[in-house]
């Protein structure tokens, strides 16, 4: 066995090693890592690809190495090869739950309080801000009842569906979510467009999503294989 490390008193062996990255969690990491370095080993790159790519804010810092840097132009470079092409028709199957809604909320645990106040609004007795701010019981209450913009993907799918349906500007009747009742008033939706900022999201879901693939297909030793 070789020593790798020596920390005080304490010897680190190659025997070691191991069960240390499985014990504090980094063997995932570990193996991430060495899947992409494997998938980028053969990608190519310009000298003018490099000097733009250096660039970029993110890599002003000085304490950040020439390795470093090639090997996140390699992994974009990856990226685009592997997805670029296939951007717009991921973009169509997400496009529902990145799209952002501003809404208006009320809730509150009393059902009898949320019918009240869902027909004061219908009578426009008082303003949903005004009416908020006095009954809400949320962070929303802050704000008037305003929340947002917020992307539809981020909600439990039920209430995701209420406020990509709800007609805008209509006050919708009561409903009850978990322990609670709410009144709410969908003010805008925010369709997502396909730019650099999404195409970059995107192209990283799916390197994500390959990389559980390709960690679900190593083979570990039985008793490893609860460490990934």
């Amino acid at each position: 066995m070789t020593i790798v490390l020596q920390i005080n008193h304490q010897t680190i062996t190659t025997a070691d090693l191991l069960p240390l990255l499985i014990r504090y969690r980094m063997l995932p990491g570990l193996l991430r890592e060495l899947i992409l370095d494997r998938a980028i080993a053969d990608i190519k790159y310009s000298d003018t690809e490099l000097t733009q790519w250096q660039q970029r804010s993110e890599f002003q810092a000085s304490n950040i190495c020439e390795q470093d840097r090639i090997r996140s132009l390699k992994i974009h470079l990856f990226k685009q090869q592997q997805w670029g092409n296939q951007l717009e028709t991921y973009f169509v199957e997400r496009q529902r739950s990145l799209m952002q809604v501003v809404y208006s909320l009320i809730r509150t645990p009393d059902r009898d309080i949320a019918y009240e106040l869902y027909f004061r609004l219908q009578a426009n007795e008082q303003s949903f801000a005004n009416l908020a701010a006095q009954y809400s019981q949320g962070p929303e209450a802050e704000t008037g009842g305003l929340v947002g913009p917020v992307e539809l993907g981020t909600y439990h799918p039920d209430f995701a569906q209420l406020l990509a349906n709800c007609p805008l500007g209509v006050v919708s009747p009561p409903l009850q979510l978990d322990d609670r009742f709410v009144v709410l008033r969908v003010e805008a939706r925010i369709p997502a467009q396909l730019d650099a900022t999404v195409q970059q999201r995107l192209l990283d879901e799916q390197l994500e999503h390959w990389l559980s693939e390709q960690m679900q297909s190593i083979e570990l030793l039985p008793s490893h294989r609860n460490a990934i």
